[in-house]
């Protein structure tokens, strides 16, 4: 399994609709893309104040690196990264093997 961690953090102009839609998206991704096992989608509620302005994470899970490529290059992940893309101000990934 590899997980794929995403920290985002949105521009000031990005819509509540428009986060919720994305939010949406991704958790779509299961049903949609092949290899995809898991998807979950939080936001920050740390009390420690070290989000560095990151307010968002995904944390996906892939089967394996062909879960994990299939998904890179899938349609839905292109229609995604338009929805994304506009909306985003800064992003870390990470990916591990579990």
């Amino acid at each position: 399994m590899i997980r794929h961690i995403l920290l985002i953090k949105f521009k000031e102009s990005a819509q509540l609709l428009e986060v919720d839609r994305l939010k949406s998206l991704f958790l779509s991704m299961p049903d949609k893309v092949s290899g995809v096992e898991s998807v979950e989608w939080g936001e920050n509620d740390s009390p420690e104040d070290k989000n560095q302005g990151f307010t968002h994470s995904v944390l996906m899970t892939f089967k394996d690196d062909d879960g994990r490529t299939n998904y890179l290059y899938h349609p839905e992940h292109e229609a995604l990264k338009e929805v994304f893309r506009p909306l985003l101000d800064d992003l870390v990934v990470l990916d591990y093997r579990v």
